[in-house]
């Protein structure tokens, strides 16, 4: 690998890496899955062809990447004949706010995704809505929605969840 490509592949990686396993990582609640499929996307990202228009379409298309990537492992997931909750996993990886990121992981997937893409990654409900292709009534209702079952986990409002 030449200086240019070595330095971009590093480039991306520092960028990239630690979104694309988090994001991971709330799909597939197995840290090992989402290494794997950190590396796949990085790959991906270093054979994409086409320029990116903009730092934001970049991260937008890592994204949806990393969401097809995790889809597409949990469908392969549901063919094995084993189920992944027969292993053992590695704990998330550690954050200042871990009882809440512990709580954002226990969400069901739909405002999972959501609360995580706003809150943790900076994305408006506009973004979120083209990232996940949905409506941006429907993504405002799942973050409304995980807001409340936040709370609810989280006991009173001693945690505040709002930006």
């Amino acid at each position: 690998m030449d200086d240019r490509r070595s330095l971009e592949a590093r480039r991306l990686v520092e960028t990239y890496a630690d979104t694309i396993l988090r994001l991971c990582y709330t799909y597939l609640h197995s840290m090992a899955d989402a290494e794997d499929l950190c590396q796949n996307v990085l790959l991906k990202l270093m054979e994409q062809k086409k320029p990116f228009d903009s730092e934001t379409h970049e991260k937008a298309w890592v994204i949806r990447t990393a969401i097809n990537e995790c889809k597409s492992e949990m469908r392969a997931a549901r063919r094995k004949l084993l189920p992944l909750e027969e292993f053992s996993e590695a704990a998330a990886p550690s954050s200042q706010h871990s009882e809440i990121l512990d709580a954002v992981m226990r969400l069901p997937e739909k405002y999972r995704i959501a609360v995580y893409l706003f809150y943790y990654e900076g994305y408006g409900i506009r973004e979120i809505a083209k990232i996940t292709k949905s409506s941006e009534s429907a993504i405002a209702k799942q973050l409304s929605r995980g807001r409340k079952t936040l709370r609810e986990q989280l006991g009173d409002d001693e945690h505040e969840t709002r930006r």
